[in-house]
């Protein structure tokens, strides 16, 4: 920990909450499916991105497809995606909204469900390592969102109690992923989910994005810690 108060935490989803790559996925898994002879239109696909690809491909081609190219198709993504790594960007007020959540005393905790290296990228372009308390990634858990494992390893990481957490994402299944987990969640729109889509998949609160969320933060969630209970 980075010496702030470790009886709560914030959870950030990376992908779509804190960076700006959710419609680069798309467009890579789009030719990654294209590749192994699947015609998936993007819409679908965008949809289904902030699962874990163990959940994206079921989800996109069905549970009876046959399951032999997975770890082709899942290849071809990362290399396709890996072409846009030197360009990947923070959305607006990322890196501040994550300082702004250390300076109000909570542990920030990065909840990604990239690979390590994907991750690392990541993190170094958000650039604020000083405030970031620990992480989690795909290789730390069984199972990707919606399952909630990523959300638990995440807890376990901050060691507190999922009551005292408050997990951001951007996409209905990180508002699932929470839930499941027992922890509060709020919502961006910079993934591209509509509003009432994530409050209906259980966010209790949506901004439109890190820097809505920075210049509202004190009458958020983040902003009334006593709210999580004792």
């Amino acid at each position: 920990m980075a010496g702030r108060d470790a009886s709560r935490a914030v959870l950030f989803d990376v992908d779509g909450t804190l960076m700006d790559t959710v419609y680069l996925h798309t467009v890579a898994w789009w030719e990654a499916l294209r590749q192994n002879g699947h015609d998936v239109p993007t819409s679908a696909i965008h949809r289904a991105i902030g699962m874990g690809s163990d959940h994206l491909l079921a989800h996109l081609l069905g549970p009876g497809r046959d399951t032999a190219r997975d770890d082709d198709i899942s290849a071809a993504h990362g290399v396709l995606y890996g072409q846009y790594w030197s360009r990947l960007a923070p959305l607006d007020g990322a890196s501040d909204l994550l300082r702004a959540c250390a300076d109000r005393g909570w542990s920030v905790v990065l909840a990604s469900s990239a690979k390590p290296a994907e991750f690392q990228v990541m993190r170094d372009a958000l650039d604020a390592d000083d405030v970031i308390d620990a992480v989690t990634k795909s290789d730390d858990v069984e199972a990707g969102k919606p399952a909630p494992d990523l959300v638990e390893r995440a807890l376990e990481r901050a060691d507190v109690p999922a009551r005292h957490a408050v997990f951001v994402g951007d996409a209905v299944w990180d508002a699932q992923a929470a839930g499941r987990a027992g922890v509060r969640c709020l919502g961006v729109l910079s993934g591209g989910f509509p509003r009432q889509d994530l409050l209906d998949a259980g966010a209790e609160e949506v901004y439109d994005g890190p820097r809505d969320l920075l210049t509202h933060l004190e009458d958020s969630l983040l902003g009334k810690p006593s709210a999580l209970g004792d």
